[in-house]
């Protein structure tokens, strides 16, 4: 009864995922755990309810697409702090762009070299390649080219918490301190979760992830077909 009120109800979805994720929010704060990522705690919620109540994944879907609204102006704020830091971007610009572009051509030709290794077909290919890109940008690319959307944003949200969890011990192991390549690495490796986490690094570091995010996104768009090509 319970599943079938829920499919019943129209907004069912975006309390279920604001539920997840103040669940996981919660575990994070109670266990001041970085591998108790409340995003994936929360989606680890959701998979489990869908699955438990044996209800299809599109329709939560489609009950949850508010929330999915809400991906791009979220998107569109992180130019505030980017705003905030001008100056810096103005003076530093070419070796940010260099840096961004640097990580754009080596998270496509990553995914090339793995579809080369494990013999991937076009579907699956075009699904992992614009891991690296939010999902706001990511899902359209994947989808215009033939991949399965849905699985490219799985594996966009696993991309994010992985470079979120290590993306700050990577930096101390290799010894990187300056505050501009922190944020470009975390932006253009991990998206919009990447910068969250660059955010509670620093203003700097905010700042220039949220430019590589949307950089980073363009350029994907734009090198992603001459990659398809390629396999």
């Amino acid at each position: 009864m319970l599943s079938e009120f829920l499919q019943g109800s129209t907004m069912w979805g975006v309390g279920l995922t604001l539920a997840a994720f103040a669940a996981g929010t919660l575990i994070n704060r109670v266990t001041k755990k970085s591998v108790c990522n409340p995003l994936l705690l929360g989606s680890l919620v959701v998979v489990a309810v869908l699955t438990a109540l044996r209800i299809p994944y599109a329709q939560y879907k489609a009950s949850a697409a508010p929330v999915s609204w809400l991906l791009l102006p979220a998107t569109v704020s992180l130019a505030v702090p980017l705003y905030e830091k001008w100056e810096i971007l103005r003076r530093n610009a070419k070796a940010i762009l260099a840096g961004i572009a640097a990580g754009t051509l080596t998270s496509l030709a990553s995914v090339l070299l793995i579809g080369w290794a494990m013999g991937l077909d076009h579907t699956q290919f075009v699904t992992l390649l614009p891991k690296s890109v939010t999902t706001a940008i990511s899902m359209d690319v994947s989808a215009e080219l033939g991949g399965i959307a849905s699985l490219t944003g799985a594996v966009v949200i696993l991309t994010g918490i992985v470079g979120s969890l290590f993306g700050e011990g990577l930096f101390r192991l290799l010894r990187i301190t300056d505050p501009m390549a922190k944020g470009v690495a975390m932006g253009t490796a991990a998206h919009a979760i990447g910068t969250s986490r660059a955010l509670e690094m620093g203003e700097t570091e905010g700042a220039m992830s949220g430019l590589s995010i949307a950089v980073a996104g363009i350029m994907t768009a734009i090198l992603a077909p001459v990659f398809v090509g390629l396999l």
